[in-house]
């Protein structure tokens, strides 16, 4: 059997879930350069859509992060 690679795993992640943060590519994937294999995703042919959002860290600090989902043809 042939093992999934990185960028086919965060393909179907976001077909499975609609969108995914760089938190959720570490946790459920155990992924941590998000933002690198999202590049490479582009240089293969993909488009994101990629929406910044907010929210608090356990000191109260706002947080900001992208969530990245794929773009409809």
């Amino acid at each position: 059997m042939r093992k999934i690679n990185q960028k086919q795993r965060i393909i179907k992640y976001i077909q499975d879930f609609g969108s995914i943060t760089a938190l959720e590519a570490m946790r459920d994937l155990g992924i941590s350069q998000l933002g690198a294999r999202i590049d490479g995703l582009q240089k293969d042919g993909y488009s994101f859509k990629k929406v910044w959002e907010r929210s608090k860290n356990r000191y109260g600090d706002n947080v900001d992060y992208k969530r990245y989902s794929l773009e409809e043809n």
